[in-house]
């Protein structure tokens, strides 16, 4: 019934006299073809219609709008002296204009939101058939011929069907050259023929010779031509009696020059960079003042109105354009982008001006930036742990902090809070959280010998130094962190960035164990569990409220897991109860201990987007990291002392010893239409050893979330098929599988239906649950599988993202069937994210 009535709606607005475009159909040499390619030659398409369920929703809210909306509100209310009158006395006049303005701007909403139906038009059937013809031309088919037939049907709706008959495609044959300049021809035969996009027996493509035409051009301004442009090569056709053969004479003329009254041409010349000069503080105020200098560098003349502020190396380095060598068009592009990436100057100005037929004289202008930025924010936040909390985070850049064009970047955290579990007394804001921290970029490596030969300056070397610590009151187990790191960072091409972690130290300091069980609340429970229905629990352990309601208290739960464990009679006769008190103490002496990582790591990110609007690429990224080794070679020279479970400690917190690395893979097929599908893989896996027999927790994986299993809160997945005894669940070995399929609704608002796998597990380590380790790969099984669907709102600048993910494969139902047990909206899990989760 619903699709009958949709399908009356859709030819709501049409008038008795036109037809309803439904389908396009084109044929091409009888067979019928259905890429996008050709798709899009057509001047007309149906209306757009929503993937999942084939409906042209935009044309059915379009058709919910009145025509004429504004004619029929004054006809019927104010032209009706009576129903005004009777609109007027129940509401007033000023009501009733707001009532009418509200109706116009919602029927004006539906029209712009909405698709208008699209009417079959013979004249844009005709355009679409020539430039079904101009785009076979154009890739070989001189002899083609197109034509239309419009199918009218009797329910107002009508396909149109384009019939191509292409003929044979014509092919290059012979490849000729006409060069007028020596010093090209040279070049041509040396270096750029053997890389032609024209080749004798590939068939004739317009587009190649645009290309080809862009690449000679390249070729000559990066091989010392200043003068040259596109618009000197010209390519000459021939088919004529050639057997539907192509032959090609590419020509390149000489320089044309212009006087007053005349024009001629002369052959081109390589030109040569005979001096760089480098104004380092211009201003256009300044621009008629007399300059300091220069200060010569490497064959660079350094300027300055004032005094030198820069160190001559510290601009240079991010100057490509080199004295005495020939003029290269990409120098300029890399002295642009490079000197940008400084942070230090504004865009730059370069003027290369002709000083005779061989040589130039560059001028770089450069404009400093303000030397300090301040930054200023604030953020009102509401959360499971506080009511309410504010913070503030102040900020300043200082640039050339060392007259090298290095940034040092000063921020810092306050924020306070009010509690949700606040006690009788205590002050209605008790969260607080101060923190700093400190980041100086250097735009070069910061080694003790030069690094050019290894690293050159082309690949964006840089140096980041940076601490920070943070202090947090009420939050969680309360913590003090003390951070540092020292890294590394390159592009050996455009598509590849590399990052060197040297050293990254971190210290993290738990200042309130004694909160524990009121952080892990599932822990607390599984053990008042034990303790009221399991434990022959004493008496002074136990609380009763008014209604008789026993509980364990809180405080004494440190004391019953020692009672229990110093049990040897419980341990025999109850070994499950037995060994989950154990694992909780394990669990809670791990998340509550001091930890201290010492680690170094490499990683390295191939991107092949080409630009922020790609939607046909992939991603890598890899990542090694080690920790404790240093720490472990030199325990001895610093006489590092063993603790009580034999692992050196260091300002007494033993230190972590590990090593982890990451694999992720992203990669997104257009499939055209605004229909992107894209697949995301991920595997991790850390493995203590020496010093350490576990991950610490801020080195370890979890699962579920808005980027990840979607069909599972974040901590709540795993590990292995266990079953969520935990409040935030990790482990130190990850598989991650997202694949998603999304499309457009209507204009910025999007669909997206994904199934998500993956899990976390247990493995080299000190955990012994076998329903957590990772075993064998019969451990795959438990792989757990989410489905669901999600809209997204592009708002430009970022996108707003709501998922709702199903369980519909849970391994923590382990014997048990596993499928689509909880799938339902009763046990579905709603995501709210900023941009795409990959």
């Amino acid at each position: 019934m619903a699709g009958i009535l949709f399908s009356c709606n859709a030819v709501k607005r049409v008038d008795e006299k036109d037809y309803l475009l439904t389908n396009n159909a084109v044929l091409i040499n009888g067979k019928k073809n259905k890429s996008e390619t050709i798709g899009n030659l057509l001047y007309q398409k149906p209306n757009s219609k929503i993937p999942v369920v084939n409906t042209p929703l935009r044309l059915h809210i379009y058709n919910l709008a009145r025509p004429n909306i504004d004619s029929i509100l004054e006809e019927k209310i104010y032209n009706n002296p009576k129903k005004l009158k009777r609109k007027t006395k129940k509401f007033s006049r000023k009501q009733v204009n707001k009532d009418v303005e509200n109706r116009l701007n919602f029927n004006a909403w539906l029209k712009s939101t909405g698709e208008a139906p699209v009417i079959v038009s013979e004249d844009k059937s005709e355009k679409s058939v020539k430039r079904l013809e101009d785009y076979h031309i154009n890739n070989g088919w001189f002899d083609v011929e197109a034509s239309y037939e419009i199918n009218k049907k009797d329910n107002k709706r009508a396909d149109v069907e384009y019939n191509v008959e292409t003929g044979p495609a014509f092919l290059l044959d012979t490849i000729t050259t006409k060069i007028k300049s020596p010093v090209i021809d040279s070049i041509y035969h040396k270096k750029i023929l053997r890389n032609s996009l024209i080749k004798s027996k590939e068939q004739y493509r317009t587009s190649n010779f645009e290309q080809e035409r862009d690449r000679i051009s390249n070729e000559l301004r990066n091989s010392g031509l200043f003068h040259f442009n596109q618009d000197y090569i010209g390519f000459e056709i021939d088919t004529i009696g050639t057997n539907k053969k192509v032959n090609v004479d590419i020509q390149i003329q000489n320089r044309t020059i212009r006087d007053l009254d005349s024009i001629y041409r002369v052959p081109f010349n390589i030109y040569k960079v005979k001096d760089v000069n480098i104004i380092t503080d211009y201003t256009f105020e300044k621009r008629n003042k007399k300059l300091n200098g220069p200060v010569n560098y490497k064959g660079y003349k350094l300027w300055s109105y004032g005094k030198m502020r820069y160190r001559p190396k510290a601009i240079t380095d991010a100057v490509f354009i080199t004295p005495g060598e020939i003029f290269k068009d990409n120098d300029r592009t890399l002295t642009y982008r490079h000197i940008n990436g400084l942070r230090t100057f504004k865009y730059p100005n370069i003027d290369q001006v002709e000083i005779d037929n061989h040589t130039l004289s560059d001028t770089i202008r450069l404009t400093a930036l303000k030397k300090f930025s301040l930054g200023f924010s604030t953020d009102v936040s509401t959360s499971n742990i506080q009511t309410v909390g504010f913070s503030l985070n102040p900020s300043l850049l200082m640039r050339n902090i060392f007259r090298g064009a290095e940034t040092l970047e000063i921020s810092a955290i306050g924020s306070i809070g009010s509690s949700r579990d606040q006690n009788e007394g205590d002050p209605f804001f008790d969260i607080n959280e101060i923190g700093a921290d400190l980041k100086l970029t250097i735009p070069r490596f910061f080694f003790p010998f030069n690094t050019n030969n290894l690293i050159a300056k082309d690949m964006s070397p840089s140096t980041r130094i940076s601490l920070a610590t943070t202090s947090q009151t009420n939050i969680g187990l309360d913590k003090q962190t003390l951070s540092g790191v020292f890294n590394y960072k390159w592009s050996p091409s455009q598509k590849v960035t590399d990052r060197l972690d040297a050293f990254n130290i971190q210290y993290v300091r738990n200042l309130n164990i004694d909160n524990y069980f009121n952080v892990y609340t599932s822990s607390f429970d599984n053990l008042e569990n034990i303790a009221l229905n399991s434990y022959n629990t004493p008496s002074e352990f136990i609380s009763i409220d008014n209604n008789g309601q026993e509980s364990l208290i809180i405080d004494k739960s440190d004391e019953f897991i020692d009672l229990v464990l110093s049990d040897d009679n419980y341990q025999s006769s109850n070994p499950n109860q037995y060994k989950e008190v154990n694992n909780i103490n394990e669990r809670k002496q791990r998340l509550t201990e001091n930890n201290l990582i010492l680690a170094s790591s490499f990683s390295l990110t191939n991107d092949e987007r080409t630009n922020l609007f790609d939607e046909d690429f992939s991603i890598f990224r890899f990542k090694l990291e080690t920790a404790g080794n240093i720490l472990s070679g030199m325990s001895d020279i610093l006489g590092l002392q063993k603790n009580t479970n034999g692992r050196y400690e260091l300002f007494n917190v033993a230190y972590s010893q590990y090593i982890k690395t990451e694999l992720d893979y992203v990669k997104h097929w257009d499939l055209g239409k605004k229909n992107i599908l894209a697949f995301r893989s991920f595997f991790g896996i850390a493995i203590p050893y020496g010093n350490s027999t576990n991950i610490p927790f801020s080195k370890s994986f979890f699962a579920g979330g808005a980027n990840d299993n979607r069909a599972w809160n974040a901590y709540s997945l795993g590990p292995g098929s266990s079953k969520n005894s935990n409040d935030f669940n990790e482990a130190n070995l990850k598989i991650a599988l997202s694949a998603e399929h999304r499309f457009n609704i209507f204009e910025d608002l999007n669909g997206a239906v994904f199934v998500d796998a993956g899990n976390i597990w247990n493995v080299l380590d000190d955990v012994e649950d076998e329903n957590a380790v990772f075993s064998n790969f019969n451990s795959l099984e438990d792989i757990a599988i989410g489905t669901g669907f999600g809209l997204r709102y592009d708002f430009s600048f970022f996108v707003f993202r709501f998922d709702i993910g199903f369980k519909t494969y849970d391994p923590s139902y382990q014997d048990n069937n596993r499928w689509f047990n909880d799938y339902n909206f009763g046990n579905a899990v709603y995501n709210i994210g900023i941009n795409y989760p990959f």
